[in-house]
């Protein structure tokens, strides 16, 4: 069991039931997943793009990702219909975790002039939203072997009702909110 599923077992369950009054534990909000996007506009130009970011997205989360597809064609970008534009990958369970414990423990520290995470980005239904500008800052990244520095979307899923619930569930897991 990941360190941080034991945690929210032991320490973050009891003490949010407590904080927001729940009946019983399995109304506690818990993480559900974790997606994670990599977009790769470059792909549609040169096919050999895709490989780097699926190597990388491959190494960060630890199972292979599955890559995107234009739905439509957009002439201002020129993109065809079902050209690459990038990869994705769901965390589920305990690589949900184990991730969430890397990215907070690991790397956010090693993001450049890091002051902490916006507690603005939730959508109303307990997700929240967040990117980083480069994936060398994950300690599974070699940095001579990257091909092109790329950005990553990170989406957590829990399952809380409500915004303040899913950020007080996040400040639980030691998510560094910079207000």
């Amino acid at each position: 069991m990941p360190r941080l599923r034991d945690h929210y077992n032991n320490v973050i369950n009891p003490a949010m039931k407590e904080q927001f009054g729940y009946a019983n534990a399995m109304l506690v909000p818990k993480l559900e997943k974790i997606v994670l996007n990599m977009g790769v506009g470059e792909a549609s130009q040169d096919r050999k793009k895709i490989d780097g970011a699926v190597t990388d997205m491959t190494r960060i989360s630890g199972q292979k990702p599955v890559v995107t597809r234009a739905k439509r064609a957009i002439a201002t970008y020129k993109l065809r219909e079902n050209m690459v534009v990038g990869c994705k990958v769901t965390l589920r369970r305990e690589r949900a975790y184990e991730f969430l414990d890397r990215l907070v423990t690991i790397a956010l520290p090693r993001v450049r002039d890091f002051r902490g995470i916006s507690g603005k980005s939730f959508d109303g239904n307990g997700n929240y939203a967040m990117g980083l500008k480069e994936q060398i800052v994950f300690p599974e990244i070699d940095y001579d072997q990257v091909d092109q520095i790329r950005g990553m979307d990170i989406i957590i899923c829990t399952s809380a009702k409500s915004d303040a619930e899913a950020k007080a569930l996040l400040k639980h897991f030691n998510m560094p909110f910079s207000n």
